[in-house]
């Protein structure tokens, strides 16, 4: 889907621009995203495996939940929205805990230049894994990590020839995952 974003500056708040999603990948414009990290009180993560026909790293694991934030929405708005839209499950801003923001300036062979800011949040998932529902367009997969095995994931990036995690974005995994910590003591 081509939705309409907020075009931000080098800070991530809106210049009161607005393109579609197609065009400011073309064009490498910066814009916000949301992302969320699920926990379970036992210590878990949930991953989600990006869908096949994703035009970015496609079937690699990643974040629980992300998306653009559409024009006029606020980062929280976009959490709630997308993590009903990519796994069925229903969340409440008061719930969202916001861990900060991360620049992400990626480009691909494929001509997309991605220069969006991670608005990313934590939260603690209350219901079992098999009640969430992938959306088959954005979510290929899910599944429950170990923080101990994340770590091992993390620290062994680079040589990891499970196809498992973005490379590009080992220092914002470590982020996540002391912050989920933090917030499991």
């Amino acid at each position: 889907m081509d939705e309409l974003i907020d075009i931000v500056d080098n800070k991530g708040i809106p210049t009161g621009e607005t393109a579609l999603k197609s065009v400011i990948h073309s064009k490498g414009l910066l814009h916000n995203t949301a992302h969320l990290w699920l926990y379970t009180k036992n210590g878990d993560i949930l991953l989600s495996q990006r869908s096949s026909k994703k035009l970015i790293c496609p079937l690699l694991w990643d974040v629980s939940v992300a998306g653009h934030i559409d024009a006029g929405e606020t980062p929280e708005q976009a959490c709630v929205r997308e993590t009903f839209e990519e796994i069925g499950l229903t969340i409440k801003e008061k719930e969202l805990k916001k861990i900060g923001v991360f620049k992400c300036f990626q480009s691909y062979i494929n001509g997309i230049t991605d220069n969006e800011f991670h608005n990313t949040f934590i939260a603690e998932l209350k219901v079992p894994i098999s009640q969430l529902t992938p959306q088959e367009e954005e979510v290929e997969a899910l599944k429950l990590i170990q923080l101990n095995n994340f770590e091992d994931l993390i620290n062994t990036i680079e040589t990891n020839n499970s196809n498992h995690l973005i490379p590009s974005n080992k220092a914002y995994y470590q982020i996540v995952l002391e912050k989920i910590k933090e917030s499991l003591q």
